[in-house]
């Protein structure tokens, strides 16, 4: 079996650390049990062998053998397809895996990320473009709500699509989004209670605060 190797970024600001997309595949890797390192790009310069695996410039990549893949939707659906714990076998089950992880990406997280964008920048309450992404994230928080209030889980068990919906919904309730909604706000922590999660976010955390060391000692005549 070859290597999995993980591209992140050497460095960022304080503000996204806990929430830059290689902890969706850390906690993957973690919870099926597969072997990885870490690899890293600058942050403040975007080089040609960079645009080559991402050519969006942005992170994470994933590296196994011959393969390297972009967009953290898509690795965690190959970490899936690798890992029984993360995908069942029985085919209805994993339709419903494929078709919540999409669901997490494009239909809440393209209406929670704009809305904590505009939270961060403190626009919130402050304009027309907050009032209309504040409410087409309401509708979708509304319909989220349903779902969990009858079950732990996306589908029958833990697996991919729970680690990208919970990390969906675990930007927005850092901003105090799932506010009068239990059910979003117990699943999050159901999720993030998780040892696969706690040892990504902390192995993520370390990693940016050794570039801020590093950063020290550089600046130090």
């Amino acid at each position: 079996m070859s290597e999995l190797v993980l591209t992140t970024f050497d460095w960022v600001p304080e503000m996204p650390r806990g929430f830059v997309r290689d902890l969706r595949v850390r906690w993957a890797l973690e919870e099926a049990g597969i072997p990885y390192r870490i690899a890293s790009v600058p942050f403040e310069t975007r080089g040609e062998a960079h645009f080559a695996h991402q050519p969006f410039g942005q992170v994470p990549w994933l590296v196994d053998g011959d393969l390297s893949i972009f967009e953290s939707g898509a690795i965690l659906l190959h970490v899936g397809e690798r890992s029984a714990a993360l995908m069942p076998a029985d085919p209805q089950a994993r339709s419903g895996v494929r078709q919540w992880l999409f669901a997490a990406l494009n239909s809440v997280e393209m209406a929670a990320l704009p809305w904590a964008i505009l939270a961060f920048s403190g626009e919130r309450g402050k304009s027309a473009a907050w009032a209309v992404i504040d409410d087409f994230l309401k509708i979708r928080l509304q319909h989220m709500e349903a779902v969990l209030a009858g079950r732990d889980w996306l589908v029958d068990r833990f697996s991919v699509a729970d680690i990208a919906m919970a990390d969906v919904l675990r930007l927005v309730d850092h901003f105090d989004g799932l506010a009068g909604r239990p059910a979003c706000r117990a699943y999050v922590a159901r999720a993030t209670a998780r040892p696969a999660f706690i040892k990504a976010h902390g192995d993520q955390m370390a990693h940016f605060a050794a570039a801020d060391r590093a950063r020290a000692a550089a600046d130090t005549p």
